[in-house]
């Protein structure tokens, strides 16, 4: 949350200033710029909401919690970056291509758009600097896509979003300067709301994604795979599924293999020291249900990658013949 926070500090004075720019010099690529700050603060804060009511304890009517909220909220302000910032800034550089303006006071513009630079490089810095503390060897695409939070994402994109932005506000309002033609500010302003759309779209197929329900990692699964089976007991995994209830909130379920002539008492002893080594590698796992079964070649789920890719090149077959004695 340090890059939220750094995030919504600096949108804040960035739309103050941009606003006053705007105001003195009449350009709708500031006017854009201005716009696309308030949406960005307005983020953070959909942002701070969201983490802090996924943190509400779970309720009779949401008995595994609310910790989806975060990626509720991460959508939202996908959406909401496309209808407010990128609609407007299209329609008003649209409307100032179409009656253009000169601009005013390029300098206080200039001035503005330096120090808004300033300001989102320091924002972007706090967002590479907590990301790099999570995302491994893993590359920045990589990192986006894969990755159960949606807070760093989202600010990562957006500081990058304005910095680019920036650019193209300052090449609007510069040529504008340059020919006297206020045409090039709308085209600024229109280019700045093509970027906020591109953006807007990233994140929703991101968080999209997140909020519709994503497994854990294939390295978490099979880290989970190994803490179920390598016990004393001989548990042997026939299915495995994992959700993301929340960036630290891991739903856990499998069918497991038992064999048939053990007594309740030592398989309900075998299935809670499997759930306390789950637990122990993986400690977002939260919420684990596992149903005991005789493994029956028939019931074992050989087809499905998510068990197919934590199984594949980890275990040699067994021997048929024994109880719990097959793999899927």
């Amino acid at each position: 949350m340090r890059a939220v926070f750094a995030a919504l500090a600096a949108n804040l004075g960035i739309a103050a200033t941009k606003f006053v720019a705007f105001v003195l010099t009449g350009s709708a690529s500031m006017l854009a710029e201005s716009v696309h700050s308030v949406a960005d603060t307005g983020n953070e804060l959909l942002l701070i909401i969201g983490r802090n009511r996924a943190n509400r304890p779970r309720s009779e009517q949401h008995p595994f919690g609310f910790g989806r909220e975060r990626y509720f909220y991460g959508f939202v302000v996908a959406v909401m970056l496309f209808t407010i910032g990128a609609t407007f800034s299209v329609f008003d550089g649209i409307r100032k291509i179409l009656a253009p303006e000169p601009v005013h006071d390029a300098k206080v513009a200039f001035i503005v758009l330096g120090a808004s630079v300033v300001l989102e490089a320091f924002s972007l810095r706090t967002g590479i600097s907590e990301a790099n503390r999570v995302r491994g060897g893993r590359g920045w695409g990589a990192f986006i896509r894969r990755t159960k939070a949606p807070e760093l994402p989202v600010v990562l994109i957006e500081d990058v979003a304005a910095l680019i932005g920036l650019g193209f506000a300052f090449a609007g309002v510069a040529l504008a300067a340059l020919t006297g033609d206020g045409r090039w500010d709308g085209a600024g302003s229109l280019a700045i709301g093509a970027l906020l759309a591109t953006a807007a779209a990233i994140l929703a197929v991101e968080t999209k994604s997140l909020l519709i329900g994503e497994s854990a990692s294939a390295e978490m699964q099979r880290l989970i795979l190994a803490a179920l089976e390598d016990g004393p007991q001989r548990l042997q995994v026939i299915h495995l599924r994992t959700l993301h209830m929340s960036p630290d909130s891991l739903l856990v379920t499998a069918k497991i293999a038992v064999r048939g002539d053990e007594p309740a008492a030592q398989l309900a002893a075998a299935i809670d020291a499997a759930e306390r080594r789950v637990r122990a590698v993986v400690p977002i796992a939260r919420t684990i249900y596992l149903e005991p079964d005789i493994y029956r070649e028939a019931m074992a789920d050989r087809t499905d990658p998510s068990i197919q890719a934590v199984l594949r090149g980890r275990f040699a077959p067994r021997r048929p013949g024994r109880p719990g004695s097959n793999k899927s």
